[in-house]
């Protein structure tokens, strides 16, 4: 039976001092974004998915972005090397919190840098973004840990986002979804929707239907649930003020054995 255990990381003091790429800074209020993160987390356990808390991670102000820490393909971790030097003290606590759940453990090693959010999983296919965060050798260190447990490995380039999963999720059916301002090549997806806002483009599937979406994309969701879904929207306003998305504050664990 697949598992539905979420991984989530409680933001910091520093929060605040986050990295920011492709906007321009603007105040963060800390308070709301914990109170946005606990709500985050009760929609998560509302649809099902049990939290698990990894330990926070005070003088790391991007740590509540754990899903950048790790991608799991089944029930293999590859503890990720992130791009930017200072978030990589991050990963030593969410590789205890996924060898405590019994997943096994692989390592991005030097010179390879490699960002959970530039691997979306589409099945067996892991689409990985080649930017700003991870590096082909990072792209290879992938392949070597996923491609003989059945996983396609398909690198994509992104110039225009933060990461792949900035630009492009994907909706249960394997369709893909992205604003056309952030997608490099649309056409190295099988199949292709535009949504109408930026933040639109990012989904985190709870199960059957339902999709969990931030609040900021009201057009996007109408769009989706003309299809046949049905949004479940969360605000995490503050968290896309360090160009965060609804996937990054987790990491859906959906194939651990046991």
């Amino acid at each position: 039976m697949a598992s539905k255990k979420a991984l989530i990381r409680r933001p910091g003091p520093r929060l605040a001092e986050g990295l920011v790429t492709h906007l321009e800074r603007t105040p963060v209020d800390v308070p709301l974004a914990i109170a946005q993160w606990e709500a985050y987390g009760h929609t998560l356990r509302a649809h099902g998915w049990e939290t698990v808390e990894v330990d926070r991670a005070d003088d790391c102000p991007d740590a509540v972005f754990v899903e950048d820490s790790v991608v799991m393909f089944r029930n293999v971790a590859l503890i990720a090397r992130p791009g930017a030097g200072s978030r990589r003290p991050e990963t030593a606590a969410v590789e205890q919190a996924v060898a405590g759940l019994g997943a096994s453990v692989n390592r991005v090693r030097e010179p390879g840098t490699l960002d959970g959010g530039d691997v979306l999983k589409i099945g067996d296919t892991l689409y990985v973004g080649r930017g700003g965060r991870t590096n082909a050798a990072g792209v290879a260190q992938l392949r070597a840990a996923f491609e003989p447990l059945g996983a396609r490995v398909v690198a994509v380039p992104v110039s225009s986002a933060l990461h792949l999963k900035s630009a492009v999720t994907a909706l249960p059916d394997g369709t893909v979804i992205g604003h056309p301002s952030l997608v490099d090549t649309p056409s190295l997806f099988g199949r292709f929707l535009p949504v109408p806002e930026e933040s639109g483009a990012h989904v985190v599937l709870l199960g059957g239907d339902r999709l969990l979406m931030a609040a900021s994309a009201p057009k996007s969701a109408e769009l989706l649930a003309d299809l046949g879904y049905a949004p479940v929207l969360v605000d995490i306003s503050e968290f896309e003020k360090l160009e965060g998305c609804v996937t990054c504050l987790s990491v859906r664990l959906r194939n651990l054995h046991g």
